[in-house]
């Protein structure tokens, strides 16, 4: 029994330094967007560090009915929260402009890519889709400014801080 509270001691004390660890160099992001795809509006923010660490979530609203994609089903009117799943080294992503070639974000200093759960109000059972919030334009062929995507959805320019 003491060998266990020993262990379990040396472990508590561990943990605050790998939470630090996870922390250092992290980035911190903030999204408000209300018309990504012309589907759905988002909120939220989070963190992130390269080492792989991700903390994020917010709410979104459906303001049209999504036919297809991840997100496939969800009704104009719908609303819920978000969370941040799995941070992404990169992801291909087409906004939906007509001949629109594919394009690929990167997670860095100034863009996060993730996988996020998307929660009805009311049911448990996520969708889950990529996602990405950069501070900058990231489709800077197509007209205006491309800085949040959500996978099957589309893109928009958004109230967005990633630092």
């Amino acid at each position: 029994m003491k060998t266990f509270s020993a262990l379990l001691a040396a472990g508590s004390l561990l943990l605050p330094m790998s939470l630090a660890q996870a922390q250092s160099g992290a980035h911190t992001f903030t999204v408000h967007a209300n018309a990504i795809g012309s589907l759905i509006a988002l909120d939220g923010g989070g963190r992130y560090a390269a080492s792989g660490f991700l903390q994020g979530g917010g709410g979104f609203r459906v303001t049209s009915d999504i036919n297809g994609g991840p997100l496939a089903g969800l009704r104009a009117g719908d609303a819920g929260h978000w969370e941040a799943s799995e941070l992404l080294p990169s992801s291909g992503f087409k906004c939906g402009f007509p001949g629109e070639a594919g394009k690929t974000a990167t997670t860095d200093d100034d863009t996060v890519v993730f996988s996020a759960s998307f929660f009805r109000n009311g049911d448990p059972t996520p969708l889950t889709a990529k996602v990405f919030v950069s501070a900058q334009d990231e489709d800077p062929v197509d007209g205006g400014s491309q800085d949040v995507w959500i996978q099957g959805v589309g893109c928009d320019e958004g109230n967005v801080n990633v630092r």
